[in-house]
């Protein structure tokens, strides 16, 4: 089956996180193993959350994808998010680029190499939840140890000559405020609004995101090389700062009784992206010190991680993009926290590199170019040659 086809197949397997359902999608994997004999275990969670993964033992090198997508929002969309629609020259859908295209060139590129040499020195593994925090995909099989620590790519998509090799850490933390009630007419002379003091809070917390972080003047130079090529594909201003400061967003915010009260609570979510020379636990320190008397409870927590340039999978890696595009290939470090942190947290060598159209990641009308499929299908069958 050809790698466009077999992308399409798979958008049309409805996999919207959340819910998380990834039954459908496995088993249409696992047909494909059992065509070819490859053998395989299913780890299952409640929910239909699956995960499957190839099981030939210790291997030098794991390939890794996750199989649930974002919601579409459906009547937005130009065509049926479901469709799995090819026309001139891509494969529309929810999921094409994020990322069911880099698992279906993932899966052409193994079978490809398998047939050929009726081994390959690789495991592959798909799991369920990387949009939704990863608690039930990459994050479980780390926990449950069901592949020894080596070199990693995970087919998240990238530039065509460029393997993300590091992420920004994150905090997600639901801070709970609490006031005095006090009729609004008197105040602030009367009363203590939790509302007030949220947003005095954020006062704080955007005052956070103007402040820079040491880091290694080698690490410096890879930052800077990122913020151009990053540069070069978003339109945002200021993008060396999104890597080098903390990046913040009040998700959600609810409060109050009435319009006549002085508010007695307020709930606030808060996401913080966290750069390379700050860490969870110091950012905690200072946000409790000037929460007052809020309570705080950490949703999710991790640190910024990164992959060193000298190690295999990177310089695997790129030798292998430059064979196919015949052009430099270098990494670079980005903002988003993919599962690539959970593996390097357990001594992983990961990194991100696959097929996709950067500017419509999570977008309505997403789509992947064939071209961009086929080419990293050979990126993918160099490096398996790659370990013998």
């Amino acid at each position: 089956m050809e790698v466009e086809r077999l992308c399409s197949e798979l958008v049309k397997i409805n996999t919207e996180n959340p819910p998380g359902n990834t039954e459908s999608a496995v088993s249409f994997i696992a047909e494909l193993f059992d065509e070819r004999k490859i053998p395989y275990v299913i780890t299952g969670n409640e929910g239909g959350r699956d995960n499957i993964l190839t099981d030939f033992g210790e291997m030098p090198l794991l390939l890794a994808g996750h199989l649930d997508v974002v919601p579409a929002i459906a009547d937005r969309w130009e065509r049926d998010p479901f469709g799995g629609d090819i026309d001139g020259g891509f494969v529309h859908g929810r999921g094409s680029t994020d990322m069911k295209g880099g698992c279906a060139a993932l899966l052409s590129a193994f079978f490809m190499e398998y047939e050929r040499k009726g081994r390959v020195n690789a495991n592959l593994c798909f799991v369920c939840d990387e949009e939704n925090g990863g608690r039930y995909g990459m994050r479980h099989i780390v926990e449950e140890k069901l592949f020894e620590p080596c070199d990693c790519l995970i087919a998240e998509p990238t530039p065509a000559l460029n393997p993300s090799i590091g992420q920004k850490g994150l905090l997600r933390i639901n801070l709970d405020f609490t006031g005095k009630p006090g009729h609004g007419s008197l105040y602030p002379h009367v009363g203590d609004s939790a509302i007030m003091n949220a947003l005095d809070f954020m006062g704080f917390v955007r005052d956070l995101g103007s402040r820079d972080f040491e880091v290694e003047p080698g690490f410096s130079g890879l930052i800077d090389d990122s913020a151009t090529l990053l540069g070069d594909i978003f339109d945002i201003s200021g993008i060396e700062n999104v890597l080098r400061r903390i990046t913040y967003n009040p998700g959600t915010i609810s409060g109050g009784e009435k319009t006549n009260i002085v508010a007695e609570k307020c709930s606030l979510d808060l996401e913080m992206r966290i750069p390379w020379g700050c860490s969870p636990e110091e950012l905690l320190c200072e946000i409790t010190d000037h929460a007052g008397s809020a309570t705080i409870k950490i949703m999710e927590s991790g640190n910024p991680s990164v992959t060193g340039a000298d190690t295999d999978i990177v310089k695997n890696t790129c030798s292998s993009i430059e064979g196919v595009y015949q052009s430099r290939s270098f990494p670079f470090v980005q903002w988003a926290a993919t599962d690539a942190r959970f593996l390097r947290d357990v001594g992983f060598s990961a990194l991100e590199y696959g097929p996709g159209e950067i500017d419509l990641l999570h977008a309505i009308d997403e789509k992947v170019s064939v071209a961009n499929l086929r080419r990293s299908v050979d990126v993918y069958s160099s490096l398996i040659r790659r370990y013998v």
